[in-house]
Parts: structure tokens; sequence; C-alpha cells
């Protein structure tokens, strides 16, 4: 099996209150090995005996509030929420198992942020009367300023770096947010922006050079894929996929990788295993030396024989619409499509439908212009689609809300910068 778990206390789970704390018992009973779920439908759940894999916390990022918790009269931060309450119960009983407290860390946009987690883990560390490094963190590259800041997000956490993770979706609705007022910017459909356009290969190859420079591991972007247990020849093209975009990692020197299915643990494992040299677990050795990557590299967001279509629209309001009525009902991780999505997915989505309905060279490949009122006669007909897959599990009301929500970003004039803020406000 996979060597590390990522718990997510961030884009895939719904920060309702029940949610982060039952998160966190959830963190505590697996140390205990107590941790056990039977379904609805009367399926067991338990932890194997044996050996567990690492298990690492993924906080939510600065941007997210905790309303249920005030701080001398003000609503805390959920970053400081998730890991505190972590630390706090944890930290010892990691250190007695044989591991420790260890973090991956969402959304940040430059090494200041990283200072500002080096100081938690720091006042963490000598709270709690552990030594310091004690604590260690995986950091997730997924926003496009970062990528110009990252020998100094290593510096800021060297105390307690493990590592940089390749982000995609995240990146990519980053990219929209920060150069969306950028004439000459317009993106085609997002499966045609992949992990081989220009730009995300100058900053995943710089990612693995400055790693390795600074004598941190490079992990690789994750696969989304859920294989379908009723069509072999779409589990057949979409592992050889999987398989494809691994060996690219790891021929470009990453360290590991993450997928989304236990399904996909082997393909993975068994591609990196056979590019690592005997006696070696990882490839921090291959410095890179040749990459020569500029900052135009970075920002150059053409992308050749790119193209809109009514397809990728669909998909975008489909798949934006479905995933925020799941997260409305609680759930924050969804399979739709055959593909396990979180809250990235609905925000490059989102992201994707109002940049091309607010930009004047937003044209379909048949040439017709997306405009917002477009958008708007398409969303009926998605939801009847997405209604006839559904069948009784239909939840009309959280649907509603939904699609109000998405089309209310799609429409406004203003780009919302994270839609689970706005979210966030129609929990309990």
């Amino acid at each position: 099996g996979a060597t590390v778990f990522m718990a997510d206390l961030e884009d895939s789970i719904t920060p309702n209150w029940f949610n982060q704390i039952q998160g966190q018992a959830n963190l505590s009973d697996t140390y205990e090995r107590t941790l056990e779920f039977t379904s609805p439908e009367g399926k067991e759940y338990r932890l194997n005996e044996g050996k567990l894999a690492t298990l690492i916390v993924r906080p939510r990022g600065w941007h997210l509030e905790e309303k249920h918790i005030l701080i001398d009269g003000e609503i805390a931060s959920g970053s400081l929420v998730d890991a505190g309450l972590y630390l706090f119960h944890n930290t010892k009983l990691t250190l007695s198992k044989g591991t420790g407290p260890y973090f991956y860390l969402p959304k940040l946009e430059n090494h200041l942020e990283a200072r500002l987690w080096d100081e938690v883990f720091t006042f963490a560390e000598q709270e709690l009367g552990v030594k310091n490094g004690t604590i260690k963190a995986t950091v997730l590259l997924e926003t496009i300023l970062a990528s110009f800041e990252i020998e100094e997000i290593i510096y800021e956490l060297r105390r307690h770096m493990s590592g940089i993770n390749a982000g995609r979706w995240d990146y990519m609705f980053s990219a929209i947010k920060k150069f969306r007022h950028v004439p000459e910017f317009l993106w085609p459909d997002r499966a045609q922006v992949t992990m081989t356009a220009p730009l995300m290969r100058a900053y995943t190859e710089l990612l693995v050079q400055t790693c390795h420079k600074r004598g941190t591991l490079a992990i690789g972007g994750m696969a989304a894929f859920i294989p379908s247990r009723r069509d072999a020849e779409v589990n057949r093209v979409a592992l050889e996929k999987v398989r494809q975009d691994k060996e690219r990692e790891a021929q470009d020197g990453f360290d590991g990788s993450w997928v989304a299915h236990p399904d996909l643990v082997a393909v993975c494992t068994d591609v990196f295993s056979n590019v690592f040299e005997e006696g070696r677990v990882n490839q921090k050795h291959r410095k890179r030396e040749d990459v020569q990557v500029t900052p135009e590299m970075i920002l150059d967001f053409q992308i050749p024989g790119g193209e809109i279509t009514e397809l990728g629209l669909r998909n975008n309001i489909s798949v934006g619409i479905q995933y925020i009525a799941a997260w409305l009902r609680g759930t924050g991780a969804v399979a739709i499509f055959n593909l396990m999505e979180d809250a990235a997915t609905a925000e490059i989505a989102r992201s994707q439908v109002w940049q091309w309905s607010h930009h004047p060279e937003g044209k379909l490949d048949d040439g017709r212009q997306v405009t917002v009122e477009m958008v708007q006669s398409m969303i009926p007909e998605e939801l009847a689609k997405i209604r006839d897959d559904y069948g009784e599990a239909y939840d009309e009301i959280k649907m509603n809300q939904a699609t109000d929500l998405f089309f209310k970003l799609v429409a406004e004039e203003e780009f919302e910068e994270f839609l689970t803020i706005r979210a966030y406000d129609q929990l309990d």
C-alpha cells in the first residue's frame, strides 16, 4: 500500500463544526488504533493490522476562518484551529508511536506565509516541550506566485521542511485569479491545460530543481481517477494515462507522487521503484542542472491548439454545481465522472466560466461568444442531466442553493477570491 496517507481538513472536507471536530477525533483514534466506521448500508471499516501508513494532516489555508470559535471577540483562524487541536492532542502520542506531527500546508502564496507557519510550529514545540524541528511540513505549491519564491519558502521552513508537492487545479485557478485582467490571457478547456503545458512544465521542473538543490523532497501531483466497477475499458484507458503521467514525473526527477484511490497505488509505486537507482529511496541526487526556467516561462499562458468547446463549458457548469451541492450537504470529496473532485475542481470550473464570459475573446470553437446569458440557458439543461443521473438521491434544496451560488460567482463583474468563503456563510 501507500507509505503516506493524507488526512484532509481543507479542500476535501466541508468545514462544518461536526466534520472538523469529528476529523480531529478520527486522527487521535488512528494513533490509538480504535478508528472504526460502519456505513448506513452496514459496511464496516477498520484499520489493518500491522504497520500503518505515515499520517500527514492538511489544515485549512490562511484564508479560511472557524466561526464557531471566538478569541477576544474575533473569529478564529481555521488554520490555527486545525493545527492547534491536532498538535495539542497528538504530538506526544505520535512520538510515542515512532512517528511525529506532520503537516501538508495548502495555498501558500509567498515566503511570509511560510514564515508564519514556521513561527506557529516553533511556538507549539516550545509550549509542548519537544525539540525544535519535531514538527515537519510538506508545502503544496498550488499558487502561481509561490513559484517565484520556492527557495524563500524552503528557507523560511528550513527547520520543519520535508518537501514540496506540485498542485494542478488550484495552480490554474490561482493563475486566472491573479492574471485575469491580462488581455492576452485566455485559457481553453481545462482538460487541455495538462501538466505538459509550457507553464506547468516550467514550474514543476523548477520545483524539482530547487527542492533537490536545497536538499528536500519533490512530490508529484495527484492522479484523481476513480476506477469504474462497471467499465473495464474506461479503467484500462485511464490507468494507462495515470502510468504515463507518473512516468513523466519520475523521469523529471520527482521523489514520489500521490493518488486519490488505493487501486492506483500499485501503478505509482511500480513506476517510481523502477526509476530509483539501487539502494536509493528518492532522487535528491538528481540536481536537474539542465533546467533553465525564466520568469517569462512561468507566465507563458499559451496553450498551443487550445480551444474553448461547448462540451468543456457544460462540463465546468455541471461539475461546479454538483460539487458545491455536495459540499453544502456536508461532503467535500466527491466522485464526478470517474474523478475524485475537491474544492479545487469547483474553483477552476467556476473561474473558467467567469473568465470566458467576461473576456471579449471568450468564444467557443464554433465562433459563438460565451456570455452570462449562454451560461444561464445551459444551467437548466445540465441540471436535468444531473437529476437523471442522481435519481432519488437528487437533493432539490441543495442543488438549487448550489446553482444560485455558482451562477452568482460567474455572473458578477468582480471575481470572488474563494468560493468556499462565500459558501461557508451558508453552513450552520
